[in-house]
């Protein structure tokens, strides 16, 4: 089972984005308390990169991997391998990085909005994909990708909380990644409602 594999093996993925370390740490910790394994830390400006180096640390003691998320040039995805990052997350597909992502034997998600996107993903090898974003593609998106693509993987990503996760993964997405939810008291329970599925 590859390590993309066991990670998404729950229903939900925390995106925690532009918070200081100290936050995001301490979100990284509720998500795994609440049994959520697969965290994502992105990184759109070099200010926010100190809160993945924080988190793959937190993780570390735990021994829970971080990803590192909005990698969207080759640079970047060096960046998160240097910062420790076990996995990374695009918001669309580029194909030089899904390359040099094997290259460094660093497991990717491209993100796809499309069929053609999610064909060039699968041909490149792409074992996960993260359809984004999700609330604007609508759950009936993941039902029709999955009739010509029925090995699909797909990270839903873009607008989701507790109250709408299960109409997406009712819908064929087998993981749905949120972010907000977390620092809502009130979606917690929910969540963990989720998880326990």
């Amino acid at each position: 089972m590859s390590l993309l594999d066991e990670l998404f093996a729950g229903p939900v993925m925390a995106i925690l984005r532009g918070m200081d370390p100290q936050r995001t740490v301490e979100l990284a910790r509720r998500a795994w308390d609440l049994g959520i394994d697969a965290v994502e830390v992105p990184i759109e400006t070099p200010e926010a990169e100190p809160s993945l180096a924080a988190a793959v640390r937190a993780g570390a003691e735990r021994g829970r991997p971080v990803g590192a998320g909005t990698i969207t040039t080759p640079d970047r995805l060096r960046t998160a391998r240097d910062l420790g990052a076990a996995f990374t997350i695009a918001p669309g597909l580029d194909a030089e990085i899904v390359r040099l992502s094997a290259e460094l034997d660093l497991p990717h998600v491209p993100g796809v909005a499309t069929p053609s996107e999610v064909q060039q993903a699968l041909r490149l090898g792409s074992s996960w994909v993260k359809a984004f974003p999700a609330a604007e593609l609508g759950s009936g998106w993941f039902r029709a990708m999955k009739g010509p693509f029925p090995g699909l993987r797909v990270v839903a990503t873009g607008g989701m909380n507790a109250r709408n996760a299960p109409e997406f993964l009712q819908a064929g997405a087998d993981v749905v990644a949120v972010g907000s939810a977390l620092e809502d008291e009130a979606q917690l329970p929910a969540l963990a409602q989720l998880v326990d599925a």
